[in-house]
């Protein structure tokens, strides 16, 4: 079975690490990379001209014009369905939990081997974000602090018992298929409670469906990547 191309957007106002990065990506099998932004109005302005929508955006955080954080934003309500890759030299805990509240499916430092982008890129495709275990440890320790400092509300009632299975293995990183098999139902149902997740929760994809579910202490963090720390 042939599968799709995967193709790139890469907004960064640095020439020599966008086109070195967009090099080195095109040499992996499957990767191609077509769309080149200097900054976020450039990239705005590229894809509302474009009739074949690149697959996933890597988006830097600091850009003159429009920078990541404005970028995002804009993604957010022109182009929902592009999946946005961080990648930053800005690592801090702040800047972390910003993009991720607007729905980044990850956030990787600028100094990420390219085999560990290419993963990234993989997993965020096929089941909808990938963090980092730092990143993860930051979630969690935001968790902690917001559940100290305000009781949580209850949302357990409005969930189902298999909607909650099925968002503790959505956050365990198994994809829909793996999951349709792991609970003996289709595909097409693991989807339907994802989306009924997605409206109870008030979350636009499954990178804030993870880290709402986090928050609001609706699965149990098990000893498995990415949960370790």
């Amino acid at each position: 079975m042939q599968h799709q191309p995967i193709r790139i957007a890469i907004a960064d106002d640095e020439a020599l690490f966008r086109k070195g990065l967009g090099m080195l990506l095109e040499d992996y099998e499957g990767f191609s990379i077509v769309l080149e932004a200097e900054n976020g109005r450039d990239l705005i302005d590229q894809l509302q001209q474009v009739e074949d929508l690149p697959t996933v955006l890597l988006l830097d955080m600091k850009m003159p014009v429009l920078n990541g954080i404005e970028t995002a934003k804009l993604m957010r309500e022109e182009f929902p369905a592009i999946p946005i890759i961080i990648l930053s030299t800005h690592f801090s805990k702040a800047f972390i939990l910003n993009m991720i509240e607007m729905g980044a499916a990850s956030y990787l430092p600028k100094n990420t081997d390219p085999d560990e982008v290419v993963e990234t890129i993989r997993s965020v495709l096929s089941k909808g974000f990938y963090y980092t275990n730092e990143v993860m440890k930051i979630i969690r320790e935001d968790f902690m602090h917001k559940h100290q400092v305000k009781q949580k509300p209850n949302f357990s009632a409005d969930i189902t018992a298999r909607e909650k299975e099925v968002l503790q293995l959505i956050c365990e990183e198994f994809t829909t298929v793996e999951i349709a098999n792991k609970l003996y139902i289709s595909p097409r149902t693991v989807e339907g409670h994802r989306n009924n997740l997605l409206s109870k929760l008030g979350c636009r994809n499954t990178a804030g469906l993870v880290v709402n579910a986090i928050r609001l202490g609706l699965v149990k963090l098990v000893d498995r990547n990415p949960w370790e720390v």
